[in-house]
């Protein structure tokens, strides 16, 4: 059960990173970059929710035993 919730956690958090890489590569996010510096909120928050849902299934598949 602990490798199917890993799963899960795994695909989750690339797919919010990927969410995050387009919404940063959109026009919007690109103009925002250019006016600020810096990608915005929404993109950084969805690369660092993707990481930690990544790592944190990465855990449960290869770490965490019953």
């Amino acid at each position: 059960m602990q490798k199917v919730v890993g799963i899960v956690c795994l695909v989750a958090g690339v797919l919010l990173i990927v969410w995050g890489y387009n919404m940063a590569q959109s026009i919007e996010g690109q103009l925002q970059q250019v006016f600020t510096g810096s990608p915005g909120d929404k993109p950084m928050w969805l690369y660092i929710g993707g990481g930690v849902l990544c790592a944190l299934g990465i855990f449960q598949i290869f770490v965490a035993k019953k």
